[in-house]
């Protein structure tokens, strides 16, 4: 499930193994740069933050609440290293489990430039005409907001401000971590790492500030970048931010709607404007990522969408201009700053140091959230996440998939289920006086108060309702992804990896030795009523490739590579957490790879 963010108050909850969770309540040329000099985990300084803002994506910050309930990138943890940020291989934000599940698909190339510039060509998923079921589980009509909140393209940054707190080189290979555990010095724990993920967020489900959908017919994308401000092996972090996030839409003038940086974002930041690219389901688009020429002299990140069916176009950089900032883990204060690619290669091993997929250039769909309701009961007070929005909301969900698991009371998810809307709301004056959206298709909730997510998997991600092919049925379309590119060449190898069982309360982890250990509980799928969990299939015809995401079974010109068997087995006793990996594959495809 992804992680959404969370609000202040909290309250300890031991899962079988021993396992903690914590339950929120309600309410131009490469250039180096380098850190500052650390002052400890929580420096006073000058610096105020705003009551609402950005400076922890999790939502946990203890001086500031979130604007939103956001996709994160999730942060790994470090068997071996046990303090008040780490244990047992999974990292806590200030006592807060965080993880969540990223079924990803890795790309690899050692050719110069394939870290920084990368070409997707995808086509968008379409929705069942018919609005999506609450009956019966594993073959209700299902949409693609019930599906994945945010299916998203990856690149590492250089950010000297995050972990591990070190300086980088923008473009370089020499910032490739070379050791993860309790034995890694900050020298050979890589250089400063933020990472990028170019989110599409799908139609039927607005308001975006509270819900996840820019409107109720159209996709809408965003380049968000997460940093982390903690030193190697999480020894310290600044609690107050840990976790920063930059934040802007994809906009046809290129100008955020409200201020990227976590310091300085306001509701703006998140609420579409005339001049945010809209894209139909079932266009084929083109998403580039590059490090592009910057005002005022340097050069900055830039994704640039090209629709190719409606011939429109959108792009976002991540610069000093545009108002994304470097955060100060010694004070959380920004300072304005080009984001640039961390790595020249997309060889194995340029991968973020710090978060929990293994990635330089990927791209995966977040997943794990949704869950329809027939009913919803115990109705709170307000909106948590924006007072402005009038629309009724609860925590508690009834109907056939939340009773197809066990009782919440018996699971992680004892808290409830909030945000729950019921069908046909319509969010009047989330965007101030006489504004409303259309109607809400389903009575359903986004598990993103008391909970980091579907930690039951009885929810629709974790049945039978994703794409079975190109075509929207009773379920949506697939993706058609086709293999990325780097200045003309695709991509030589690739891989599928998930976090999933960093989320499983029957997934536990033994440390033995030097930071090594065996593992057990852990599972592909997860446990849950509806055995199910989603896999890649490529198309291969000729010198076309390209990927489907779902329940696309092997036929005429696909491979499903085994389903759930293609993400291999559990890395625990390599990388210190519960994740799977699975082999590498060659991309056969044509010629022009490298």
């Amino acid at each position: 499930m992804r992680k959404r963010s969370q609000l202040l108050g909290s309250r300890l909850r031991l899962l079988p193994g021993g396992f903690v969770l914590v339950v929120a309540g309600l309410f131009g040329a490469a250039m180096t740069v380098s850190a500052p000099a650390l002052a400890g985990s929580q420096t006073a300084s000058s610096y105020t933050p705003a009551a609402r803002g950005e400076l922890d994506c999790n939502g946990f910050s203890p001086v500031q609440k979130p604007l939103r309930a956001n996709e994160c990138a999730d942060i790994r943890g470090f068997s071996g290293v046990s303090n008040s940020n780490t244990w047992g291989g999974r990292f806590y934000d200030n006592g807060h489990y965080i993880g969540h599940d990223e079924p990803d698909a890795t790309f690899e190339s050692n050719a110069p430039g394939s870290g920084g510039d990368v070409d997707w060509t995808v086509t968008l998923g379409r929705d069942p005409v018919a609005a999506p079921g609450d009956a019966v589980p594993g073959k209700d009509v299902s949409h693609w907001f019930e599906l994945s909140p945010a299916p998203w393209f990856s690149m590492s940054l250089c950010d000297p401000n995050s972990y591990p707190q070190t300086p980088c080189t923008a473009n370089s290979d020499s910032n490739a971590p070379t050791c993860f555990g309790p034995n890694c010095t900050t020298a050979n724990s890589g250089g400063g790492s933020a990472f990028l993920e170019m989110q599409l967020y799908p139609p039927n489900q607005p308001p975006f500030i509270d819900n996840e959908s820019c409107d109720s017919s159209h996709w809408c994308a965003a380049l968000t970048i997460d940093s982390a401000e903690c030193t190697a092996g999480f020894a310290q972090c600044n609690t107050n931010c840990e976790e920063p996030l930059q934040f802007a839409f994809v906009q046809k003038n290129g100008i955020p709607t409200g201020p990227p940086a976590p310091q300085d974002a306001t509701r703006a930041t998140d609420i579409p404007n005339n001049e945010t690219l809209l894209m139909n389901p079932g266009d084929t688009i083109r998403i580039h990522l590059l490090d592009a020429p910057a005002p005022g002299g340097g050069k900055a990140i830039e994704v640039v969408i090209n629709d190719l069916t409606q011939h429109t176009r959108g792009f976002m950089q991540g610069s000093a201009v545009n108002g994304f900032q470097t955060t100060s883990m010694a004070d959380c204060s920004g300072t304005p700053f080009n984001f640039q690619p961390e790595f020249n290669t997309a060889a194995p091993g340029n991968i973020s140091s710090w978060t929990a997929i293994a990635a330089d250039i990927s791209t995966e769909f977040e997943t794990g959230h949704f869950e329809p309701c027939t009913s919803l009961t115990d109705q709170l007070t307000g909106n948590p996440f924006d007072p402005l929005d009038q629309s009724p909301n609860y925590n508690e969900c009834s109907g056939p998939y939340e009773s197809a698991g066990p009782p919440d009371s018996t699971t992680p998810e004892s808290g409830g289920d909030a945000l729950c809307y019921l069908a046909g709301a319509t969010h009047p004056g989330y965007n101030g006086p006489g504004t409303a959206t259309t109607p809400d298709l389903t009575t359903g909730c986004q598990d993103n108060v008391f909970s980091i997510g579907d930690l039951d998997f009885d929810g629709t991600p974790y049945w039978t309702e994703w794409p079975t092919g190109l075509f929207p049925n009773r379920y949506p379309s697939s993706f058609l992804e086709q293999f990325p590119t780097s200045n003309g060449h695709r991509y030589s190898k690739f891989f599928f990896q998930t976090d999933v069982a960093l989320s499983e309360s029957t997934c536990q982890g033994n440390t033995i030795g030097n930071g090594g250990g065996t593992s057990s509980g852990c599972t592909v799928p997860p446990p849950g009523p509806g055995n199910f969990y989603p896999y890649w299939t490529e198309v291969h015809a000729g010198n076309f490739c390209a990927l489907e995401f779902g329940n696309v079974s092997s036929a005429l010109f696909r491979t499903d590579f085994g389903k759930d068997a293609e993400y291999g087995q559990d890395m625990f006793s390599t990388l210190g957490y519960p994740e799977f990996e699975g082999a590498t594959h060659h991309n056969t495809c044509g010629a022009n790879r490298r």
